[in-house]
This record gives structure tokens, C-alpha cells and sequence, in this order.
């Protein structure tokens, strides 16, 4: 019964619901008793031959009556108790996807996707069941067992009752038995599920991979075997769940067979009447379903116990971000960035040393060096994926680990290296920030990310469905499209992290054309391995290792003739060949 103190802070919530369901399933179980013992009257007045027209009618209507009231109450609990069910689904779900949005960088790391689902979904399921056919399979087996069993007793024979229920303890003890080893096969059996949840879940995502690279096959070989393992592990699951209902029906024959046998001894002793031991196994009939109920229950409870637990575990995880509780703050843009060392959790070596810049509204930093160089990771404290670092970033002056993150994220626009689109409209995908803009918004946008005559050549326009994570678009829409989203929210801070990668350079041009003339007063941060992007930024700061080595302008960084200046020549270069390949 630990589960459902686990669930104490739900029942506690719902107790009025709660309280009406299990009173009116009472009810029930006390009505349940009527039907036998008017049986039991009727075969005493046929075996008397006593039978008359208004006793069969007046036994009949009681057995009517009672079948009314049993459907009202069985309505009444069933809609307050599985209600409850739904309720506490919808709770579990609420906070866990809350949970899901509160966590930072390192919980997405430590958990696949695949898991995060499961536990969302399965493992939710199986707690909702304690509170729905759980409380109902406990009251039945509690109350209407026992309602029964005062029944036999006091409208039949207590010696027989005694003698006949003898086999009922064995219950306790091997549904105890069960139930612990069906909690620790039920535990393996969710994680399993978990693995091979997130290794569909990748397969699909990474399908073109797949077949590009044909590894189609192998991927269905290591699908098969994941399957083959979890089926394996189920199979434990369902042998120790197959058990209980041969248990069951061992106990409620061996109940029968003492039943026939004691009781056709006292009723040829006239003991007791013949009426009496028709109702008594009538009420061993209605025995079955609570003493089958117990295995239910265990069987309930334990896979109940096993997923919440499994939820516990995720919702006890905590973010390394401390999300702080001021008041919200406009931001003008202005950035003082000191960052003395930074490192990865996971990390063995300082990712970042010694990075000091300052940038105020209005201008373009541009930040450029080899892959690794820690363009990102700049990028990624400023967005706070990470805190624990030694130094200062502040905005306006204010140590943006002292500014709420529902007033500091919102007013920084920000265009990922990987861009994610949802499975909605190029419109909606673009609105993504105030899905309550007028049109003419939207294809401002669009246009200010050269993203418009794009648009304007699919059959729906701005209505088309880019598929999930834009797979009906090409590398460059969906860039752009990112580009347009950010552009739409018109934050005091705008990052792009390599967003113009798979743009060509005229395209490109025109991106940056526009965003020099609309954010004249608003604070541009570009990260980018193409120095084109970034010739243009009122300060450039090259990367190496972690650290800064180059500092200055476009003009500057040439006249230095350091990697900045070789790395242009190599690209303008290339620029030149593939524009003479293209004539």
C-alpha cells in the first residue's frame, strides 16, 4: 500500500471526489449482498413448497430494484473514481513537461529523448492506473470482501464461513511474493522500453542518414535485437504476472470444493436450510472478484510503484541554472563580457580563458575562429546554458545570473548553427515569437531574411507546411526562415550562431544589408567560420584555443596580417574559383 502513500498529495487534493466515489462503491457492495440472500428465500420457499405468484413477484422486484440501484451507484462511483484517474494524469503530465522546460543543457544531455517520452507517457499511464482501477480493485477487495463475508456469516453459518475461507490467507502471502518480484521485472521492463522508445525515435529522425550511408539494414539488425530484448525482458513480466490468476482460481476452488463438501453436510444435518447454502455460494460467487482483486491490486500497485518512482526520479533531477526571482527588466543591449575561465561539467581542460569584450546598442560584434575555438560556448553562457563559470556577464550593468530568465530570454533573439522549425506553416513557424501578428509583419520578416521570393513560389505561399523540422525546405530556407523568426521578435539582442552557413554570398549580403539599417539602436552578436559575415561589425574578435587573439576591425585585423587576414585571403580566394566554376 506504499504507492498509494506515495500519492498521498493527490488523494489529499481530491479527497471530496474521492470520498463520494469509494461511499457510493460502498454502497455497491452492500447492495451486491441483496440479490443472494432473495435467492436463497426463494429456494427455501420452493423447496417447502411454499412458493406463491406474490412471492416470486416481490423477490423478483427486489432483485430489479437492487439491479437499479446497483447501476446508479456503479455510474455515481465510476465517474467520480476514474475521473480522479484522469485528474492525476493530467497533473503528473502538467508538472513533468514543466519539469521538461525548467531543466538546463546537462539534463538533455544525461537523458535521450526516447527516455524523457517513455517517462511521459507509459510510465504515467501505470501511476494512473492506481489511482483509477487501484482504489477500485482496493475498496472491493477490502469492503466488498469483506461486506460479503459478514453476509455469509451472519445470514448463513459462521462455522461454514470460517471452514470455507480457510484458504484465503494464502492469498496475502503469495500475492506478497509476487508482487515484489513483479515490481523489480516491471522497474527493467519500463527502462527497456525507454531504450527502445528513444532508438525509434532516432532512427526516424536520422532516416536519410541511414539510407544515404546504407546502413538501413544493420539499423533494422540492431532494431530486431532491441526488440528481442525487450520481448525477453516483458516475457519476465508476464510469467510472474501469469501467475496470480492460476493462483486465484486454485484458492476460490479450493473454497467451492470445501463449500460442497461441509456445507451438503449440514444441510443433510438440517444445520442449515438448503435456501441458505444456495445463497452461500452465491456468495462465494461474488467472492470471486474481490479475492481475484488482490492480485489485481499487487499487481497494480507494483507497476504503479515501479513508474512513479521512475518519474521521482526525473522530477528530483535538478538544474544547475538558478533561475533568479526579480522583476522583469527592459534590456537597451549593452553587454560587458569577463569571463576568466570556463569549463564543461564534463569537460577536462577550460573551454574558455581570459575572454573580456564589451559591446554596446547599436553595434556588431563578430566573433570567427577555427572549429572549437569556443565561438559557441561564448554564445551559449550569454543564452545562461551554463553558470558556473569564473567571472562577469553583464547587460546593462546587471550580472545576467541575477536577471530572471522569463525577462532575460525573451529579449534575445537567437538563430542556433542546428535550426529547428516546427510541423506547422512557413506563417506559423515565422510567428513563432507572437503568432498574433498581422500578415504584413510576417512578410516584412520574411523579406528582411530574403526569405519572401521562396515563399511566394510554393503552391500555398506563407499557408505551406515545411514538414517536421523543416524537411520539405532546403539548408538555406530553413536557415533563413530561422533568420525571419528571430528577425520578427525584434529583441534588444540578436544572435546568430553560423546561421548564414548554407546561404550564398549574395544572399548573404543582402541579409546583412538589412540588418545594418534596422538595427541601428539594437545590439547584433555573429558567430561564423565565413569572415564575409562579419566584414562589416563595428568590432571582430578572433578565437583560438578558448581564448581571444585577435581584437579589432575588419581594416584592423587585415593590417595584422595574423590568422584573421590569412583566413580571408584563403576564403576570397576560393570565392573567386568557385565563381569562375560557376561561369
Amino acid at each position: 500500500m506504499s504507492t498509494f502513500k506515495k500519492l498521498g498529495w493527490f488523494f489529499k487534493q481530491n479527497r471530496k471526489r474521492y470520498l463520494i466515489g469509494v461511499s457510493f462503491l460502498i454502497v455497491t457492495a452492500f447492495l451486491n449482498i441483496i440479490p443472494p440472500k432473495l435467492l436463497g428465500l426463494l429456494a427455501d420457499a420452493v423447496n417447502h413448497h411454499a412458493i406463491t405468484w406474490s412471492t416470486f413477484l416481490l423477490v423478483t422486484l427486489g432483485v430489479l430494484i437492487s439491479a437499479i440501484l446497483l447501476y446508479l451507484c456503479r455510474y455515481f462511483w465510476r465517474k467520480e473514481i476514474w475521473g480522479g484517474a484522469v485528474l492525476l494524469e493530467r497533473d503528473l503530465r502538467q508538472k513533468l513537461y514543466n519539469h521538461y522546460l525548467k531543466m538546463d543543457h546537462i539534463f538533455y544531455q544525461k537523458y535521450r529523448i526516447g527516455d524523457l517520452m517513455a517517462h511521459a507517457t507509459n510510465d504515467i499511464n501505470a501511476v494512473q492506473q492506481v489511482a483509477g482501477e487501484g482504489v477500485l480493485t482496493a475498496i472491493d477487495a477490502i469492503f466488498t470482501g469483506g461486506i460479503t463475508l459478514i453476509a455469509m456469516m451472519y445470514f448463513v453459518d459462521w462455522r461454514l464461513t470460517l471452514l470455507c475461507m480457510f484458504p484465503m490467507p494464502l492469498l496475502a502471502i503469495g500475492a506478497r511474493m509476487l508482487g515484489t518480484r513483479l515490481h523489480q521485472a516491471f522497474g527493467k521492463s519500463q527502462a527497456a522500453f525507454s531504450k527502445l522508445n528513444n532508438k525509434t525515435q532516432e532512427s526516424i529522425s536520422g532516416i536519410k542518414v541511414l539510407k544515404t550511408f546504407g546502413q538501413s539494414k544493420a539499423d533494422t539488425a540492431s532494431f530486431d535485437q532491441m526488440t528481442f530484448d525487450t520481448v525477453k525482458i516483458n516475457k519476465r513480466v508476464f510469467r510472474i504476472d501469469s501467475m496470480y490468476d492460476p493462483m486465484f482460481s486454485l484458492i476460490i476452488g479450493a473454497t467451492y470444493c470445501l463449500t460442497i463438501i461441509f456445507g451438503g453436510q449440514m444441510v443433510m444435518q438440517r444445520q442449515i436450510s438448503l435456501g441458505q447454502l444456495v445463497a452461500f455460494v452465491a456468495y462465494i460467487s461474488r467472492m470471486d472478484w474481490p479475492m481475484f482483486a488482490i492480485g489485481v491490486l499487487f499487481n497494480i500497485l507494483e507497476r504503479g510503484s515501479a513508474s512513479y518512482d521512475r518519474i521521482t526520479k526525473i522530477m528530483g533531477e535538478q538544474s544547475s541554472i538558478i533561475d533568479s526571482q526579480s522583476q522583469p527588466v527592459a534590456l537597451q543591449g549593452e553587454i560587458d563580457y569577463q569571463i576568466q575561465t570556463f569549463q564543461y561539467p564534463d569537460g577536462d581542460h577550460p573551454t574558455l580563458k581570459q575572454v573580456d569584450f564589451a559591446v554596446k546598442p547599436g553595434q556588431t560584434l563578430g566573433i570567427v575562429g577555427k572549429v572549437g575555438a569556443g565561438k559557441t560556448t561564448i554564445i551559449d553562457l550569454l543564452m545562461r546554458e551554463y553558470d558556473h563559470y569564473d567571472g562577469q556577464i553583464k547587460i546593462d550593468g546587471q550580472d545576467i545570473r541575477k536577471i530572471g530568465l522569463d525577462s532575460l530570454l525573451p529579449q534575445i533573439a537567437y538563430v542556433p548553427q542546428e535550426n529547428f522549425l516546427f510541423s506547422e506553416s512557413i506563417k506559423d513557424n515565422i510567428n513563432f515569437a507572437n503568432p498574433a501578428v498581422p500578415m504584413t509583419v510576417t512578410t516584412t520578416a520574411a523579406k528582411k531574411a530574403a526569405l519572401h521570393h521562396d515563399v511566394l513560389d510554393f503552391d500555398r505561399a506563407y499557408q505551406t507546411l515545411v514538414g517536421e523540422n523543416g524537411v520539405a525546405l532546403s539548408g538555406g530556407q530553413k536557415q533563413r526562415m530561422a533568420i525571419a523568426r528571430a528577425l520578427l521578435k525584434d529583441s534588444p539582442i540578436l544572435i546568430l550562431d553560423d546561421a548564414l552557413s548554407a546561404v550564398d554570398a549574395k544572399t548573404e549580403k543582402a541579409i546583412l544589408a538589412n540588418l545594418k539599417t534596422e538595427r541601428t539602436e539594437k545590439t547584433t552578436i555573429i558567430a561564423t567560420h565565413r569572415l564575409s559575415a562579419v566584414a562589416d561589425a563595428d568590432q571582430i574578435i578572433v578565437l583560438t584555443h578558448g581564448q581571444i587573439v585577435e581584437w579589432g576591425t575588419h581594416t584592423e585585423l587585415l593590417q595584422a596580417g595574423g590568422w584573421y587576414a590569412q583566413m580571408w585571403a584563403k576564403q576570397e580566394l576560393e570565392e573567386e574559383v568557385t565563381s569562375s566554376d560557376g561561369k
